[in-house]
């Protein structure tokens, strides 16, 4: 266990003393001017900030010298003797300073501030474009991997920034849609839904989901195929290259170790592979994501039809019963109001019973009277009670197995021979195929998808032919079907040529 866990934090005293009122406004007043890049503060600026607040108005300067002394000593300040403003001896020996925020106070403030904008609720957020970054990044990274070589033909600064923005965005991804769907199943959100509010912006939120949902699924699988493809090579070739820049920037205070730093990258890299991929037999992050984005929009659709169900039930029906009353009124006899009752409201205290066996006619004239009656076989309620049966005899089925190998082998063929019919000089253009079959759309768009899913963009056939995907134009074309027209991107499909293929 590191040593630092086992140490309390002396700069975050500030904020739980009983004067931390005092200290969280001197040290906010020091830190935005940190912010505007003016590092170095005197006494006199902090006195006249704090005197415009009431709180402050019986503020003394020796007061403010005291929780500064405080301060210092919490390690929350830096203080540097101010030589340049004195102008007598009595001057010098009162030590004017001048003090400067340190490193963890810094961030300290940084993080309290996020926590003030953040509030009680959560926040994030579900970016479809993430998904879209993190593949580019991925891209980027493989492509300057020169695989031979086992180098990469960026340099190691090109490579750091790469990798940096990589999983900047991958913890972006992660942290933004933890938060935000915490935030839809929290306490606060779902009472919000109990209300008729809910439903004016029901339809943006669902849009809002299914279109990450849309994202995810159109992209994920294609940064799955990457990180598959991605040798072990190449992880330990790029955590060296990144803790290598990381090590060369200049420093003046103690840094960690080239090991050290390679195994935070190393770690890093592993939980990017195993939110993606997942970790032997467990299911991946991402496939959790998923599963929990689509509860969510089956949440909302179940709340919002549960609303409208309530609000129809409390819909007013005294006009309804008002016409209903008058009809009863208008009758003669209590036998009349019986019928009107059974007709109204059903027939009261009845059994119905119910037998499998199709109609025998669908006329709404004939009476169940003049149906036949239904047989029903009804079996002793007994544990041990078994049908009696009859062996029966082994029949030879070789004959009919054997004609339908042959009709589906003859099938094949003839599927194959079109697919062969539509190569012309080893490639096809989809743009010039005249009607194809359901079929051969099918094929060629499986062969399409496997190309995508290839960082060489490059698949193989059924017959263990090797081609290519290649986009010519940006323009989209209509491919002819039997079943319709498939709009789709300007593509086409370059075969290796076999003889090649063999040597």
């Amino acid at each position: 266990m590191n040593e630092q866990l086992l140490k309390p934090i002396q700069e975050a005293t500030y904020l739980t003393v009983s004067n931390a009122w005092r200290y969280r406004s001197i040290l906010r007043f020091v830190y935005q001017q940190h912010e505007r890049l003016r590092y170095y503060i005197v006494l006199e600026e902090i006195l006249q900030h704090l005197k415009q607040d009431p709180h402050f108005r019986e503020y003394t300067e020796d007061q403010l010298l005291q929780d500064l002394d405080q301060l210092v000593t919490w390690k929350n300040l830096i203080p540097r003797q101010d030589t340049g403003r004195v102008s007598s001896i009595e001057e010098f020996k009162k030590r004017k300073f001048r003090y400067q925020l340190t490193p963890y106070t810094i961030e300290i403030e940084r993080m309290v501030l996020g926590l003030e904008h953040l509030g009680a609720g959560f926040g994030g957020s579900l970016e479809r474009t993430l998904f879209d970054r993190l593949l580019g990044n991925l891209m980027d990274l493989t492509v300057a991997w020169v695989e031979p070589g086992s180098i990469f033909s960026k340099t190691n600064e090109e490579i750091y920034l790469l990798w940096q923005d990589l999983y900047e965005n991958f913890h972006r991804l992660t942290d933004n849609a933890a938060d935000y769907l915490a935030h839809l199943h929290s306490e606060k959100v779902e009472e919000q839904m109990m209300t008729d509010a809910f439903l004016v912006y029901k339809e943006a939120l669902t849009e809002y989901l299914r279109n990450f949902m849309t994202s995810l699924q159109r992209t994920s699988f294609r940064i799955e195929g990457v990180l598959e493809e991605i040798p072990l090579m190449f992880s330990q070739k790029l955590t060296e290259c990144v803790a290598e820049y990381e090590l060369s920037i200049p420093r003046l205070d103690a840094r960690p170790s080239n090991e050290q730093l390679m195994e935070r990258f190393r770690n890093e890299w592993d939980s990017l592979r195993t939110w993606f991929l997942g970790d032997g037999g467990s299911e991946s992050d991402l496939l959790y994501l998923q599963n929990a984005t689509n509860d969510t929009i089956r949440r909302l659709t179940r709340f919002a039809q549960r609303l409208g169900e309530t609000h129809h039930n409390l819909r007013n029906r005294r006009l309804d019963y008002l016409h209903l009353a008058k009809w009863f009124s208008n009758l003669d006899t209590v036998q009349e109001a019986h019928e009107l009752s059974a007709c109204v409201f059903g027939v009261f205290h009845t059994r119905h019973l119910w037998a499998d066996r199709p109609k025998q006619t669908e006329s709404f004239e004939v009476e169940i009277w003049d149906e036949p009656p239904s047989e029903i076989e009804i079996r002793p309620k007994v544990r041990n009670y078994r049908e009696k049966g009859r062996p029966n005899a082994v029949v030879d089925q070789s004959e009919r197995k054997k004609a339908a190998f042959d009709s589906y082998i003859s099938e094949k063929e003839i599927e194959q021979q079109l697919l062969d019919n539509l190569i012309l000089d080893n490639c096809i253009v989809l743009r010039n195929l005249p009607e194809i079959t359901t079929f051969i759309r099918k094929t060629l768009l499986t062969w399409i998808s496997k190309c995508m899913a290839n960082p060489n963009h490059k698949g193989k056939t059924e017959t263990g032919r090797t081609f290519f995907l290649e986009r010519v134009s940006d323009r989209q074309i209509n491919l002819n079907c039997e079943d319709g027209l498939l709009e789709m991107p300007d593509y086409i499909f370059l075969f290796e040529d076999l003889a090649e293929a063999a040597r």
